[in-house]
Protein backbone atom coordinates (compact mmCIF):
# COMPACT_ATOMS: atom_id res chain seq x y z
CA UNK A 1 0.00 0.00 0.00
CA UNK A 2 1.66 3.40 -1.19
CA UNK A 3 1.11 6.72 -2.77
CA UNK A 4 3.35 9.14 -4.72
CA UNK A 5 4.39 12.74 -2.93
CA UNK A 6 5.12 14.66 -5.82
CA UNK A 7 7.77 17.58 -5.91
CA UNK A 8 6.27 21.66 -6.77
CA UNK A 9 7.69 24.70 -7.94
CA UNK A 10 6.44 27.91 -7.69
CA UNK A 11 6.42 29.64 -10.88
CA UNK A 12 5.64 32.85 -9.36
CA UNK A 13 5.35 33.76 -5.69
CA UNK A 14 4.37 37.05 -5.08
CA UNK A 15 3.94 38.11 -0.56
CA UNK A 16 0.42 39.82 -0.12
CA UNK A 17 0.01 40.83 3.29
CA UNK A 18 0.92 40.03 6.96
CA UNK A 19 -2.10 38.98 9.20
CA UNK A 20 -1.44 37.02 12.85
CA UNK A 21 1.85 36.28 12.58
CA UNK A 22 1.65 34.60 9.11
CA UNK A 23 2.27 35.96 5.49
CA UNK A 24 -0.10 36.18 2.70
CA UNK A 25 0.13 35.07 -0.78
CA UNK A 26 -0.16 34.96 -4.28
CA UNK A 27 1.10 31.83 -6.51
CA UNK A 28 0.78 29.70 -9.18
CA UNK A 29 2.06 25.72 -7.93
CA UNK A 30 3.12 23.19 -10.41
CA UNK A 31 3.56 19.85 -10.00
CA UNK A 32 6.65 18.05 -10.89
CA UNK A 33 5.60 14.58 -12.40
CA UNK A 34 9.28 13.52 -12.55
CA UNK A 35 10.26 14.22 -9.08
CA UNK A 36 8.54 12.89 -6.03
CA UNK A 37 8.86 10.73 -2.10
CA UNK A 38 6.87 7.24 -1.96
CA UNK A 39 5.42 7.02 1.00
CA UNK A 40 4.68 3.13 2.02
CA UNK A 41 2.45 1.12 4.85
CA UNK A 42 4.53 -1.87 5.53
CA UNK A 43 3.04 -4.51 8.39
CA UNK A 44 4.51 -4.67 11.27
CA UNK A 45 3.78 -4.86 15.04
CA UNK A 46 4.26 -1.21 16.40
CA UNK A 47 4.87 -0.17 20.01
CA UNK A 48 4.27 3.41 18.86
CA UNK A 49 3.82 5.77 15.65
CA UNK A 50 7.15 4.22 13.26
CA UNK A 51 8.23 5.90 10.28
CA UNK A 52 11.66 5.55 8.20
CA UNK A 53 13.47 6.74 5.88
CA UNK A 54 13.08 10.36 6.92
CA UNK A 55 16.95 10.78 8.63
CA UNK A 56 17.55 12.26 11.53
CA UNK A 57 13.75 14.64 11.80
CA UNK A 58 12.75 14.35 15.23
CA UNK A 59 9.72 12.24 14.99
CA UNK A 60 7.28 15.49 16.80
CA UNK A 61 8.67 18.07 13.55
CA UNK A 62 8.21 15.42 11.10
CA UNK A 63 5.18 16.37 8.88
CA UNK A 64 4.24 12.99 8.67
CA UNK A 65 3.13 12.77 12.53
CA UNK A 66 1.88 15.67 12.65
CA UNK A 67 -0.68 14.52 10.12
CA UNK A 68 -0.80 11.61 11.68
CA UNK A 69 -1.75 13.46 15.49
CA UNK A 70 -4.64 16.16 13.18
CA UNK A 71 -6.04 12.72 11.49
CA UNK A 72 -6.70 11.13 14.76
CA UNK A 73 -7.75 14.67 16.66
CA UNK A 74 -10.25 15.72 13.88
CA UNK A 75 -11.78 11.97 13.43
CA UNK A 76 -11.42 10.72 16.66
CA UNK A 77 -11.40 7.37 14.95
CA UNK A 78 -9.99 4.37 16.54
CA UNK A 79 -9.24 2.19 13.99
CA UNK A 80 -6.69 5.17 12.75
CA UNK A 81 -4.25 4.34 15.91
CA UNK A 82 -4.95 0.16 15.37
CA UNK A 83 -3.87 0.61 11.93
CA UNK A 84 -0.02 2.09 13.12
CA UNK A 85 -0.09 -0.83 15.80
CA UNK A 86 0.36 -3.01 12.70
CA UNK A 87 1.85 -1.03 9.69
CA UNK A 88 4.87 0.96 9.58
CA UNK A 89 4.98 4.14 7.55
CA UNK A 90 8.57 3.56 5.26
CA UNK A 91 8.98 7.05 3.01
CA UNK A 92 11.71 6.76 -0.13
CA UNK A 93 13.25 10.41 -0.01
CA UNK A 94 13.81 11.29 -3.51
CA UNK A 95 12.63 15.13 -3.16
CA UNK A 96 15.76 16.75 -1.61
CA UNK A 97 14.76 18.70 2.01
CA UNK A 98 15.25 22.76 2.43
CA UNK A 99 14.83 23.55 -1.21
CA UNK A 100 11.88 25.11 -2.04
CA UNK A 101 9.76 21.73 -3.69
CA UNK A 102 7.63 21.46 -0.94
CA UNK A 103 8.87 17.56 -0.03
CA UNK A 104 7.84 17.69 3.22
CA UNK A 105 4.03 18.92 2.60
CA UNK A 106 3.99 16.64 -0.06
CA UNK A 107 4.50 13.61 2.09
CA UNK A 108 2.13 14.69 4.97
CA UNK A 109 -0.98 15.40 2.21
CA UNK A 110 -0.03 12.09 0.95
CA UNK A 111 0.40 10.47 4.14
CA UNK A 112 -2.73 11.54 4.87
CA UNK A 113 -4.35 10.53 0.73
CA UNK A 114 -3.40 7.31 2.04
CA UNK A 115 -4.80 6.94 5.75
CA UNK A 116 -7.99 8.23 4.28
CA UNK A 117 -8.12 5.10 1.81
CA UNK A 118 -6.53 2.53 4.19
CA UNK A 119 -8.69 3.42 7.31
CA UNK A 120 -11.79 4.13 5.44
CA UNK A 121 -12.51 7.32 6.87
CA UNK A 122 -14.28 8.35 3.74
CA UNK A 123 -13.19 12.57 4.44
CA UNK A 124 -13.71 14.26 1.14
CA UNK A 125 -10.92 16.24 -0.37
CA UNK A 126 -12.59 19.71 0.90
CA UNK A 127 -12.09 18.34 4.71
CA UNK A 128 -8.59 16.91 3.89
CA UNK A 129 -7.56 20.28 2.78
CA UNK A 130 -9.05 22.14 5.43
CA UNK A 131 -7.03 19.52 8.26
CA UNK A 132 -3.59 19.84 6.39
CA UNK A 133 -3.86 23.83 6.11
CA UNK A 134 -3.13 23.56 10.14
CA UNK A 135 -0.07 21.63 9.31
CA UNK A 136 1.58 23.62 6.68
CA UNK A 137 0.89 26.30 4.11
CA UNK A 138 1.26 23.73 0.77
CA UNK A 139 -0.58 20.90 2.50
CA UNK A 140 -3.69 22.10 -0.02
CA UNK A 141 -2.16 21.77 -3.09
CA UNK A 142 -0.48 18.48 -2.20
CA UNK A 143 -4.07 17.29 -1.34
CA UNK A 144 -5.84 18.75 -4.29
CA UNK A 145 -3.39 17.23 -6.43
CA UNK A 146 -3.59 19.75 -9.15
CA UNK A 147 -0.93 19.72 -12.18
CA UNK A 148 -1.50 23.29 -11.85
CA UNK A 149 -3.29 26.00 -9.52
CA UNK A 150 -3.23 29.52 -7.80
CA UNK A 151 -2.80 29.28 -4.16
CA UNK A 152 -3.88 32.19 -2.64
CA UNK A 153 -4.15 33.82 1.40
CA UNK A 154 -2.22 31.65 3.79
CA UNK A 155 -1.99 28.59 0.89
CA UNK A 156 -5.50 27.47 2.31
CA UNK A 157 -7.14 28.66 -1.04
CA UNK A 158 -6.51 26.21 -3.74
CA UNK A 159 -8.08 27.53 -7.15
CA UNK A 160 -7.20 24.88 -10.39
CA UNK A 161 -5.62 26.41 -13.22
CA UNK A 162 -6.46 24.90 -16.53
CA UNK A 163 -3.11 24.39 -18.71
CA UNK A 164 -0.82 22.12 -20.03
CA UNK A 165 1.91 21.00 -17.95
CA UNK A 166 5.27 22.01 -18.26
CA UNK A 167 8.52 19.73 -18.94
CA UNK A 168 10.64 21.19 -16.11
CA UNK A 169 14.60 20.04 -14.77
CA UNK A 170 15.26 20.94 -11.10
CA UNK A 171 18.88 21.98 -10.10
CA UNK A 172 19.43 21.55 -6.43
CA UNK A 173 23.12 23.42 -4.88
CA UNK A 174 24.26 21.89 -2.05
CA UNK A 175 22.52 24.76 0.16
CA UNK A 176 19.61 24.32 2.34
CA UNK A 177 17.34 27.56 2.75
CA UNK A 178 15.19 27.64 5.89
CA UNK A 179 11.64 28.82 5.17
CA UNK A 180 11.19 30.35 8.80
CA UNK A 181 14.07 32.50 8.19
CA UNK A 182 13.38 33.41 4.59
CA UNK A 183 10.31 34.47 5.26
CA UNK A 184 11.61 36.34 8.60
CA UNK A 185 13.76 38.18 6.57
CA UNK A 186 11.51 39.04 4.22
CA UNK A 187 9.19 40.75 6.85
CA UNK A 188 12.50 42.98 8.27
CA UNK A 189 13.61 43.73 4.87
CA UNK A 190 11.37 43.67 2.20
CA UNK A 191 7.83 43.81 3.44
CA UNK A 192 7.54 47.30 3.41
CA UNK A 193 8.35 47.36 -0.50
CA UNK A 194 5.21 45.09 -1.68
CA UNK A 195 3.32 46.69 -4.29
CA UNK A 196 0.27 44.70 -5.17
CA UNK A 197 -0.10 46.47 -8.24
CA UNK A 198 2.69 45.04 -10.40
CA UNK A 199 1.52 41.71 -10.61
CA UNK A 200 -2.36 41.82 -11.50
CA UNK A 201 -4.07 39.16 -13.54
CA UNK A 202 -0.49 37.45 -13.09
CA UNK A 203 -2.84 34.54 -12.26
CA UNK A 204 -4.57 34.66 -15.65
CA UNK A 205 -1.55 34.23 -17.40
CA UNK A 206 -0.48 30.72 -18.69
CA UNK A 207 3.07 29.45 -16.82
CA UNK A 208 5.03 28.94 -19.97
CA UNK A 209 4.00 32.75 -21.20
CA UNK A 210 5.32 34.22 -17.58
CA UNK A 211 8.26 32.95 -17.57
CA UNK A 212 9.05 34.58 -20.64
CA UNK A 213 7.79 38.00 -19.68
CA UNK A 214 8.51 38.75 -16.12
CA UNK A 215 12.27 39.00 -14.60
CA UNK A 216 13.34 35.65 -12.60
CA UNK A 217 14.08 37.76 -9.53
CA UNK A 218 10.61 39.29 -10.15
CA UNK A 219 8.76 36.24 -10.20
CA UNK A 220 9.73 35.25 -6.80
CA UNK A 221 9.63 37.71 -3.66
CA UNK A 222 11.70 34.94 -1.51
CA UNK A 223 14.53 35.42 -3.76
CA UNK A 224 15.56 38.50 -2.63
CA UNK A 225 15.34 37.39 1.25
CA UNK A 226 16.66 34.27 0.62
CA UNK A 227 19.95 35.77 -1.22
CA UNK A 228 20.43 38.39 1.92
CA UNK A 229 20.80 35.32 4.09
CA UNK A 230 22.31 32.79 1.49
CA UNK A 231 24.22 34.91 -0.47
CA UNK A 232 25.68 32.03 -2.18
CA UNK A 233 22.86 31.27 -4.28
CA UNK A 234 23.96 34.14 -6.44
CA UNK A 235 26.34 31.77 -7.78
CA UNK A 236 23.77 28.86 -8.94
CA UNK A 237 21.40 31.16 -10.63
CA UNK A 238 21.99 30.91 -14.40
CA UNK A 239 20.22 32.37 -17.88
CA UNK A 240 16.60 30.35 -18.17
CA UNK A 241 16.59 29.02 -14.17
CA UNK A 242 13.91 30.05 -11.92
CA UNK A 243 13.89 30.05 -8.38
CA UNK A 244 11.55 28.01 -6.38
CA UNK A 245 10.09 28.80 -3.07
CA UNK A 246 11.68 29.87 -0.44
CA UNK A 247 14.69 27.62 -1.92
CA UNK A 248 16.73 26.54 -2.93
CA UNK A 249 15.97 25.02 -5.83
CA UNK A 250 16.10 26.76 -9.44
CA UNK A 251 14.03 24.80 -12.26
CA UNK A 252 14.16 25.78 -15.99
CA UNK A 253 11.49 24.86 -18.95
CA UNK A 254 12.33 21.66 -21.29
CA UNK A 255 11.47 22.54 -24.76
Amino acid sequence: MQIKAYAKVNIFLKITGHKDGFHTLLSRFMRVDNLYDTISFIPQKCDSFTIEGCGDIELKSNTIYKAFIALNNFTRDLDILDFFYHHKVVVDKTIPAQAGLGGGSSDGASFMKLVNKACNLNLDTDTLAKIGSQIGADFPFFIYNYSSANVSGFGEIVDRFDEQPLKLEIFTPPIGCDTTIVYKTFKKNLFDSIKLSSFINWDKIRSDEILKLIDPIELNDLYKSALIEYPNLKKYQKDGWFFSGSGSSFFRVIN
